[in-house]
């Protein structure tokens, strides 16, 4: 297929694409969501995609080629890089219509032992700017910055040539209300550790006539202990996530690669159940289980059932074009229900690589009306050695 052609029909996919989610958007019944039966989780900053190549494609990766920030979303993808070595650093301002001053940086690398064996490590760090700070009679107790991070050893291994495995371990810190008193008594930072387990399938086949690789990933996240920040023991769970994901690219010829992917996620804590003015449960189950426990009984146990059970699936789907694996156009849409986060936006991004550099932009369109992440950007530095 030459170029021509072939950017006639990345054209013509994308404006299918836009119009299927356009029309989606219009059959969902817009809501203000609910705080009952939004679900609740301590640090939801790990969610967060934070490379800019990602940002760009609808948040979706588990099954997309890997790169050095494969960590971040799939880490068993790091046993198929090519390079013996590589780092990158991401940034993003992050929910800038809301406030100032908040922003998401992440740092990661990667070190091939042998051609089986990778190992790597990332820094994730959310600063939310300068907080003014009152006591229960307003009086001004000065100004506090806030922030939290995540530190990851990340380890992937390559069995045969289509399939890999991989985990990373976390640990987290939480420095919210540190030394800060309130109703529960005096606040201090949340800690916890967490772990991630990944898989990774890729086979190269003939599709439609063309070469391609079908990929497909999964990762199970944040798996892991609560978290708490004051005395009186409340404890969050962590946002566990089950994301899965396939993606299908296509290799037309030595310039042109093209890949669709869609990715599917679902947080593994409790679904909120339905309180009486007395706050007695009239419809589903007491959120406050064991982390085990809350994992598995996170597939039944919403208020409305299966119908509900449904609507805490959120969708990602992403496109991706490069030319001679030096430029790249990207596109994606990511689709929450309304009732469970309604996080709705539009992605589009643009990757420029000059060895032994990589320069990736993405940003956010949102898809509802003062939805604070609309006009985000995210910018990602990759570096990697030139292959002799």
């Amino acid at each position: 297929m030459n170029t021509p052609i072939f950017l006639f029909v990345f054209a013509t996919t994308g404006v299918l694409l836009v119009l299927c989610c356009l029309q989606l958007k219009a059959q969902t019944v817009q809501t203000n969501g609910s705080s009952r039966t939004n679900i609740i989780t301590g640090v939801p900053f790990l969610l967060i995609v934070p490379d800019a190549r990602t940002g760009a494609m609808g948040d979706v990766g588990a099954a997309t080629l890997p790169d050095q920030n494969a960590s971040a979303i799939n880490p068993s993808k790091l046993a198929y890089m090519e390079q013996p070595y590589g780092m990158s650093v991401s940034y993003s301002p992050w929910l800038s219509n809301l406030k100032a001053g908040i922003n998401l940086a992440f740092l990661s690398a990667y070190y091939k032992i042998d051609e089986r064996n990778t190992v790597g490590t990332s820094l994730r760090y959310l600063s939310l700017g300068e907080v003014q700070l009152f006591d229960a009679n307003r009086q001004d107790l000065g100004t506090y910055s806030p922030n939290e991070f995540a530190f990851d050893v990340t380890y992937a291994r390559k069995f045969g040539e289509s399939f890999s495995l991989g985990t990373a371990l976390r640990y987290i810190r939480s420095d919210l209300v540190s030394g800060q008193l309130s109703s529960g008594g005096t606040g201090y930072a949340g800690n916890a550790v967490a772990m991630d387990a990944s898989a990774y399938v890729r086979k190269p086949t003939v599709l439609f006539g063309t070469d391609a690789l079908l990929a497909f990933g999964l990762n199970i996240s944040n798996i892991g202990t609560k978290i708490g920040y004051n005395d009186a023991g409340n404890k969050f769970f962590l946002p566990a996530n089950i994301r899965f994901g396939a993606a299908s690219t296509f290799i037309f010829n030595d310039l042109n690669q093209f890949t669709f992917a869609l990715d599917l996620n679902k947080l593994l804590v409790p679904s909120q159940p339905v309180y009486d003015s007395d706050g007695k449960i009239i419809s589903g189950h007491d959120p406050d289980v064991s982390v085990p426990t809350g994992i598995f009984s996170s597939f039944s146990d919403a208020p409305g059932g299966g119908s509900e059970e449904l609507k805490e699936l959120s969708i990602g789907t992403g496109l991706e074009y490069t030319y001679d694996k030096k430029i790249a156009l990207r596109g994606g849409y990511s689709y929450e229900n309304p009732e469970k986060g309604d996080r709705r936006y539009f992605t589009v991004g643009l990757g420029f690589k000059y060895r032994p550099f990589v320069l990736d932009l993405a940003y956010m369109i949102a898809g509802s009306q003062n939805n604070p992440l609309a006009n985000t950007l995210r910018f990602t530095l990759i570096f990697s050695p030139v292959r002799k």
